[in-house]
């Protein structure tokens, strides 16, 4: 391993820690003295992706980290949230078991985890991913978040504090304080 600020080519390990599905090791320069950390991943059997227009390509984990960097640029997202994301859509990929995978497949797995994690994000993902044409269906699209989100706004909504009839549960807490 290379040190990245002297590029001398030897390094000592200083600390080994299991992460996620690889390893997270601590070093040292030999030369410069500098400290770096580099992470090790098992790499898997190949994995290729079968594009539209049915070409395959081998998987690469950078080209999605990339589109799903862009998509959530400028969004207040909390420091690893993009990496973990890509981490688990890669790890469920692995998980399936198959040598190739649709396109789209992967494609639903991003719009499934932006939609949850941030509107806009998914939106600009979603505007890139399915093609958007025309103003009108990136409008429905829109709606639909906007009416989805409101349903589960509502399904979540508090219990109101007071009950639907006031002179009924007033009279009843009314009693209960004279006796």
């Amino acid at each position: 391993m290379n040190c990245p600020y002297c590029g001398y080519p030897d390094s000592k390990v200083i600390d080994s820690r299991d992460v996620n599905e690889g390893i997270r090791r601590r070093r040292q320069c030999l030369n410069c003295g500098s400290r770096f950390t580099t992470y090790e991943r098992l790499q898997p059997a190949s994995l290729f992706v079968i594009k539209k227009d049915e070409r395959r390509e081998e998987f690469n984990r950078n080209k999605l980290l990339t589109g799903i960097h862009k998509a959530c640029e400028k969004r207040p997202l909390p420091t690893g949230t993009v990496d973990k994301l890509v981490d688990d859509i890669e790890a469920e990929l692995y998980h399936l078991g198959k040598a190739e995978i649709p396109s789209t497949v992967i494609g639903d797995m991003v719009m499934n985890r932006l939609k949850s994690l941030d509107h806009v994000a998914y939106i600009r993902f979603a505007s890139v991913y399915r093609e958007f044409t025309d103003i009108t269906t990136l409008k429905q699209e829109v709606d639909t978040l906007l009416s989805a989100e409101a349903e589960a706004s509502q399904s979540a909504s508090q219990l109101p504090l007071l009950p639907t009839e006031p002179s009924a549960g007033l009279a009843k807490s009314h009693r209960r304080s004279r006796q």
